[in-house]
């Protein structure tokens, strides 16, 4: 999240300073999906150990986690947030919380690159059906394995088969992993199509827009935590978050 802070700040001032200066904003919107694909590498690496931790990660609050798609967010949802700042659709909260970024260049998409993003948008939601399919799929593989074991364990919680049963769970983190994995391509490859069809201004307004979104949220998600009681009774600041970068 400290790192979400210091590109938001960057990108901000980007477009206070630099607005007409594509070639400088190409380079800030590259440099910024190069922090992206350095954390999607370095959660890759850590999530081999134990992939279902990422799905629904103890650091993250509980409302981040409760909107979680496989361990981040949806595709899709970066289509609908440029969809949003041209106007596309309209979402009044969101518009208002955003405002700096609704008064750019975002209302200027064209025909033809409207034209680019709904068939972007489709794309997208045909392949987050084939992985929640899949993500389901493997979720209902779990359950014979383990309730049989359960089932025919003598104590609750405990099993005669204890090598069976980490075998089973290993497995199952495995899969998860994997999905995991194949949820955060999808993510990286529909932000980098969806940069290329944005001009270098609009693709540096619409990084603002995700990362004060993610920023926001983190905090507004913290406080939720602190009003229900949540951060005192796990014993945690919920110092990092398990959101995406966009």
């Amino acid at each position: 999240m400290a790192q979400q802070r210091l590109d938001l700040n960057e990108l901000l001032q980007a477009l206070t300073n630099f607005p007409t200066h594509p070639d400088y904003l190409q380079l800030i919107v590259k440099k910024h999906i190069n922090h992206y694909e350095y954390y999607l590498a370095a959660r890759a690496q850590l999530a081999k150990h134990d992939g279902p931790s990422f799905l629904a990660p103890t650091w993250g609050t509980a409302f981040e986690n409760s909107s979680l798609w496989i361990g981040g967010c949806r595709p899709s949802l970066i289509i609908r947030l440029v969809y949003v700042l041209c106007g596309y659709q309209q979402n009044a909260h969101l518009a208002e919380f955003l405002d700096v970024v609704t008064r750019g260049k975002q209302g200027d998409i064209s025909s033809s690159q409207l034209i680019s993003i709904d068939a972007l948008h489709a794309k997208t939601i045909k392949e987050e059906d084939k992985l929640t399919s899949i993500f389901a799929s493997l979720q209902k593989v779990a359950d014979e394995p383990l309730a049989l074991l359960a089932y025919n364990s003598r104590n609750i919680g405990e099993s005669n088969q204890g090598e069976v049963v980490d075998k089973a769970m290993d497995s199952h983190a495995s899969d998860m992993y994997k999905i995991l994995v194949e949820a955060d391509k999808l993510r990286l490859d529909i932000l980098k199509r969806m940069i290329d069809i944005l001009t270098p201004l609009q693709a540096v307004e619409f990084q603002v827009a995700s990362k004060k979104l993610q920023v926001g949220l983190h905090e507004w998600s913290k406080r939720r935590d602190i009003q229900m009681g949540i951060t005192q009774l796990f014993n945690t600041d919920n110092h990092s978050s398990s959101g995406d970068s966009l």
